[in-house]
């Protein structure tokens, strides 16, 4: 996709001292100009704000001077509904795949007014609030407070909130819950038995109340961010996961405006906007969730590799998103990190440069004491978004050792009976796993580091060739 500035209008660069809607505040409406409006217009100025309990609604957004009045509008609104019909967002999403993320969120503003609000992480998903500002429309936005947040990210928030002359929305897990847990398996069980457990009682029941009061909810979601889970991300959906403020299927829709942005170019936009970034993406972490299931990425690694890394690449989703795992997917993860194989994935480091090992061929690999010559291989699963990560970088690898008297190969150990094998003999843990198989010794040798660019993987083999 093109920058993400690129179709942006000068018209639609407002002051930043335009004043978002704050979250529960009173904004006054000039009545008479919006009854001239379009009743779409009226929808937008009108709409309860609802609070983060669920079950409670805030005041609805409307100047004390128009109250007698919001009867009327009131019951225009809901003729206009009705007229209008339910939407196809199927057809809606196909009809915005090529939009810039500026009209995606104009539209989503337009289309829910005070009913929708931002999913804010406090990490480069402060995009999505800069766009909603250049819109010139009222927004919200809530974040999920887990109470493990790195000091930097809280003090982001305040920068935000001041940047933008806002109030976020702050939803906080049951106390309860968490002191459940804690005394139960301690403040670290999820590097024992997997996050699943801390983020559902964390992360997933707090959104769930917050969402309870929506009616939409606008999303950070890229399809780069995690190819194994994120790829087929739609603009706009029908959430297959949460429920909003009138209950039951289908009572809620999920926006996601950079779905089909890569990350390079929501960058690009942060510095040409001049937007405040957590000061963690400084320091290397790409993706930021909580402090101890967070770290920095490496050279050569996926985003997502700095997240919840002692498990498999499968289980790098904490349940928020899990409407857009597909059904194989799903299957394939038990939140401990295993997983299966995904039937119909594309296989990954095709190159005439990496040769392809069946179990026969590893194999005789492995018992071969005096090798011609000296070989590295990756053990590796195509729908592994680290071993994806990891492509460019291995099949430039083969491509300077073409003829140096170093093979290059692969070996797709994801398969019940290979992943065992692999485990077994080949020091498999997690993937990808790389394996040096030295000319004049029997037995191959771990690549003990996570650094995968070019450079590191040579000194790795240059040590020991």
């Amino acid at each position: 996709m093109a920058s993400a500035t690129a179709s942006i209008p000068s018209h639609t660069i407002v002051s930043r001292d335009r004043k978002a809607t704050q979250i529960g505040a009173v904004r006054h409406v000039n009545l008479v100009s919006s009854i001239s409006q379009s009743t779409s217009a009226r929808r937008l100025t009108v709409g309860p704000l609802h609070a983060v309990e669920p079950g409670k609604r805030a005041e609805a957004v409307v100047a004390p001077t128009a109250v007698s009045n919001g009867a009327v509008i009131q019951v225009e609104k809901r003729v206009e509904e009705v007229a209008a019909g339910p939407v196809d967002y199927e057809k809606l999403a196909a009809q915005l795949e090529n939009a810039s993320p500026l009209e995606i969120m104009d539209k989503a503003l337009k289309m829910f007014g005070n009913d929708i609000a931002i999913a804010f992480s406090g990490a480069e998903d402060v995009a999505l609030i800069e766009y909603a500002k250049l819109t010139g429309r009222p927004f919200r936005v809530f974040s999920l407070d887990t109470g493990r947040l790195n000091p930097e990210t809280y003090q982001f928030f305040d920068q935000v909130e001041k940047c933008y002359n806002i109030h976020i929305e702050y939803m906080f897990p049951d106390a309860g819950e968490v002191q459940a847990l804690v005394r139960q398996k301690g403040l670290f069980s999820f590097y024992e038995d997997g996050h699943q457990e801390c983020c559902r009682i964390r992360k997933v029941r707090p959104l769930r109340r917050a969402l309870s009061g929506l009616r939409a909810w606008i999303t950070g979601q890229r399809k780069d961010q995690s190819p194994g889970t994120r790829a087929h991300i739609p603009i706009v959906q029908v959430d297959p996961s949460f429920e909003g403020i009138s209950g039951g299927a289908g009572s809620l829709i999920k926006w996601n405006p950079v779905a089909n942005v890569d990350g390079k170019d929501i960058w690009n936009f942060l510095r040409t906007m001049d937007v405040p970034v957590n000061s963690l993406h400084s320091q290397g972490y790409v993706s930021i969730g909580c402090e101890p299931c967070t770290r920095p990425v490496l050279p050569g690694q996926h985003e997502r590799e700095g997240r919840w890394w002692w498990e498999d690449a499968k289980a790098k989703e904490c349940g928020l998103h899990k409407g857009n795992i597909s059904q194989e997917e799903k299957a394939g993860v038990n939140g401990n990190g295993s997983a299966s194989t995904v039937n119909g994935t594309p296989d990954i480091f095709e190159t005439k440069n990496i040769v392809n090992l069946s179990r026969v061929g590893i194999e005789n690999l492995l018992r071969l004491e005096q090798r011609a010559e000296s070989w590295i291989v990756v053990l590796y699963a195509p729908w592994c978004q680290f071993c994806q990560g990891m492509e460019a970088s291995y099949v430039e690898l083969a491509e300077k050792l073409s003829g140096s008297g170093v093979k290059v190969a692969k070996f797709r150990a994801d398969e019940d009976d290979q992943r065992q094998f692999a485990t077994e003999e080949l020091q498999l843990g997690t993937f990808p796993t790389i394996l040096l198989f030295p000319k004049r010794a029997s037995r191959p040798i771990k690549y003990p580091s996570e650094k995968r660019d070019v450079d590191s993987l040579l000194a790795f083999i240059n040590a020991l060739r």
